[in-house]
């Protein structure tokens, strides 16, 4: 749960420094300060993904797990949400607050990815990266949105925290669930692959839609025991 307190920790800090300043906020930097957290995750990405064993599986769970994505239409779902929510709730800025915050927090891969890591092993980078983030968006949002943001941090406590402790409870019912287990290596490979496209899209390079991946967490340790199974 460290990740999940440091993150409501940010946007606390964020969103009360925004409802304070107002428009006084200037976009400059927090342009600036999300390019640095574009380049950190670029980096925390590309270390996740270099763990993998066999880069067949690597490969086989993005692509696989991308065409399923785009199948389902995950991303185009997620953006069609946050437009209902801001035009049903337009002109109630406390509502809107919430919740315009609540999905910015929360529904994306960064959250799931890092919810489970920290999780699994306590391995809060992705969470803390997504910290700094979110405590920059905090502070814009409430410097137009004003106080509602700040009830987002209920949210992030039950959804994200819950997604930890999921994992944490599962990790300590599985025999031999080592951070080394095949398994492992190539499920934190297949989020490294979505955090990189994370990364690309926060520094404007390309936008990949990374939520169409998030399938790819499923196929990674499916292969895994498919390759297992085959002496592959």
């Amino acid at each position: 749960m460290v990740g999940t307190w440091i993150n409501m920790g940010t946007v606390l800090l964020g969103g009360s420094l925004g409802w304070a300043l107002g428009e006084r906020f200037p976009a400059r930097v927090r342009e600036a300060a999300t390019a640095g957290v574009g380049l950190a995750t670029l980096v925390l990405g590309a270390q996740m993904a270099l763990k993998t064993q066999n880069v067949l599986i690597l490969l086989l769970s993005v692509i696989l797990g991308g065409a399923v994505g785009e199948a389902l239409k995950i991303s185009a779902f997620l953006e069609w949400g946050s437009a209902r929510v801001e035009v049903l709730f337009r002109g109630r800025p406390v509502a809107q607050g919430f919740l315009t915050a609540s999905l910015l927090f929360c529904i994306g891969p960064m959250t799931l990815v890092g919810a489970i890591q920290d999780g699994l092993f306590g391995d809060w980078s992705i969470l803390g990266a997504k910290a700094i983030l979110d405590g920059i968006s905090a502070m814009a949002l409430a410097a137009t949105l004003g106080p509602g943001v700040l009830l987002s941090l209920l949210v992030i406590l039950v959804y994200q925290g819950g997604l930890t402790l999921t994992a944490h409870f599962l990790a300590a019912r599985l025999s031999g669930f080592e951070p080394t287990h095949p398994i492992v290596l190539e499920l934190t490979a297949a989020g490294g692959a979505i955090v990189l496209a994370i990364g690309l899209g926060l520094l404007k390079l390309r936008d990949l839609k990374p939520a169409n991946f998030i399938p790819a967490l499923v196929f990674a340790p499916l292969l895994v025991l498919v390759f297992r199974t085959f002496g592959l």
